[in-house]
């Protein structure tokens, strides 16, 4: 089996979460800060996502009307730029056939659910697990176990995939062997993790796989 991260990993939602970080600062009074410093902070969810976008300013007031401008916002604009990284559909045309897949992520599971949907590759997963679809998110390893339960597949028989150390975390807490993909949002931090498998393409995992 191989459980997928999403943004960073399937998704190029870049572009989609600065904007409704900056639009978030913007609300609050704040100037904006540099695409790439959010990106850096994606990983552990929304909350923590806007309490590092906010830096200094980030009062637990501050925070909690942030959270709610970011998803009110987010969920109107989380399709405006957002992509699947060159070579996700062909992979999983090709891992599907001979793979259970699955989606681990610490976004929010109604926008991650309308994502996939539209970006057409629902029907590949067995399971899809957002941020608020059980107790705790990654680096918890709650998730993985769940779809290891669900599926009836053994962790020596898993694979988490992401682009962060968070997801390298979680499948060390879970037991299962980790991918990490250096066309995602860190690519330092997740080298510094030490997956057991790194890739520079998709079509490799299908290839390292197979």
């Amino acid at each position: 089996m191989i459980v997928f991260d999403l943004d960073g990993t399937l998704i190029d939602s870049s572009q989609d979460l600065a904007v409704s970080m900056n639009a978030t600062r913007e609300h609050l009074g704040l100037a904006p800060i540099d695409p790439n410093l959010v990106y850096s902070y994606v990983g552990n969810g929304v909350r923590v996502l806007v309490e590092r976008a906010l830096g200094a300013a980030a009062t637990p007031e501050l925070v909690e009307r942030g959270h709610r401008f970011f998803l009110a916002h987010y969920a109107e604009h989380a399709l405006d730029n957002t992509r699947l990284y060159s070579g996700i559909f062909e992979m999983l045309e090709k891992l599907a056939p001979e793979h259970t897949l699955a989606v681990l992520t610490n976004k929010p599971g109604f926008i991650t659910n309308r994502i996939v949907k539209a970006l057409q590759i629902f029907h590949y997963f067995h399971t899809i697990f957002g941020g608020d679809s059980l107790p705790a998110k990654k680096p918890d390893p709650v998730g993985l176990i769940e779809i290891m339960h669900q599926t009836g597949i053994p962790a020596q028989e898993t694979w988490m995939v992401g682009d962060s150390g968070v997801d390298v975390q979680t499948a060390r807490n879970a037991m299962v062997r980790s991918c990490g993909v250096l066309w995602g949002f860190q690519p330092a931090s997740l080298r510094e993790s030490h997956p057991d498998l790194i890739i520079t393409h998709p079509d490799e995992l299908f290839q390292q796989l197979a």
